[in-house]
């Protein structure tokens, strides 16, 4: 079993800089694809980044070019680095792992999640 424990959210302004971070426990990591889902009230949760090894990522077309999804597998840490935030970037982020075999973005071929992080921004 996989524990994931999200970390940096917080309140920020519109263009302002976040970094999330998650921490891995248990089994296997490296092998793992490694995502960031985010859900704001009223609205399904989507995919926003993910990382399958350490090369290969996936990126929301609405956060293309504004964040940046790394791997430490060392430390077992996962990282969402977020620039140019927008009021509609504002929901509760989850880290999330899987053995991904079709679709990185696909919310079902993940089989554990962590809590989640609130990010709010302001504008």
């Amino acid at each position: 079993q996989v524990q994931l424990v999200e970390s940096g959210g917080g309140l920020v302004q519109a263009g302002d800089s976040l970094r999330l971070s998650c921490a891995a426990s248990g089994r296997t990591f490296s092998s793992d694809t490694m995502g960031w889902f985010r859900q704001a009230p009223g609205r399904k949760r989507e995919s926003v980044a993910a990382v399958m090894w350490s090369t290969i990522t996936y990126y929301a077309d609405s956060v293309k070019g504004r964040f940046t999804i790394s791997r430490d597998n060392a430390k077992k840490m996962v990282y969402l680095q977020m620039e140019g935030l927008k009021p509609e970037d504002s929901a509760v982020y989850y880290c999330a792992r899987g053995q991904v075999a079709r679709d990185m973005s696909d919310e079902r071929e993940y089989d554990s999640w962590g809590q989640g992080t609130q990010v709010t921004v302001s504008s």
